[in-house]
């Protein structure tokens, strides 16, 4: 029953969060496989528990929090950033099925789907936050920076037990 709870929930829900911010996602799948949370030893996915790839994903991550900042920024809906998040929704969600001994290509599905509706729902919400509502964009964009990083520990501890 819990498995399928993530399938569910946690899988489309971190590929959402991967649609606001596509590299913290990523970065907290790998850092849970680095502490041995998520089983992806002797998988194919064994790559994202070296140290190394935690590091560079963490640095990516924590480079487009600030490059998200940036005027010069794309949009999210751009062809190739919402491409980009795709894919890495879509491999989130590979990890996150290997991890519980489940279908890698069915996470892809579930990852992508989340992170396609992620990425125009989070531009959609920005827009309102900053455009109707008048917050600043700087604010609406480090309550996003914090909801993403906290969503994805949350749902990888689901993913996870």
């Amino acid at each position: 029953m819990f498995p399928m709870f993530a399938w569910i929930l946690a899988i489309p829900v971190l590929g959402f969060l991967t649609g606001a911010r596509s590299m913290t996602p990523i970065a907290v799948v790998c850092f849970f496989a680095w502490r041995h949370h998520l089983p992806l030893h002797d998988t194919w996915a064994s790559w994202a528990r070296h140290p190394v790839t935690v590091i560079v994903f963490a640095v990516l991550a924590f480079g487009e929090y600030i490059g998200d900042k940036l005027p010069s920024t794309p949009n999210r809906t751009a062809l190739f950033p919402l491409l980009a998040r795709i894919a890495f929704g879509g491999l989130v969600g590979a990890l996150c099925a290997t991890g519980l001994h489940g279908s890698a290509p069915e996470g892809i599905i579930f990852g992508a789907c989340g992170a396609l509706v992620g990425t125009f729902a989070t531009y959609q919400i920005r827009r309102y936050f900053t455009q109707t509502q008048g917050h600043p964009d700087l604010y609406v964009a480090l309550a996003e920076d914090v909801i993403v990083l906290a969503g994805s520990i949350f749902m990888l501890g689901i993913v996870t037990g």
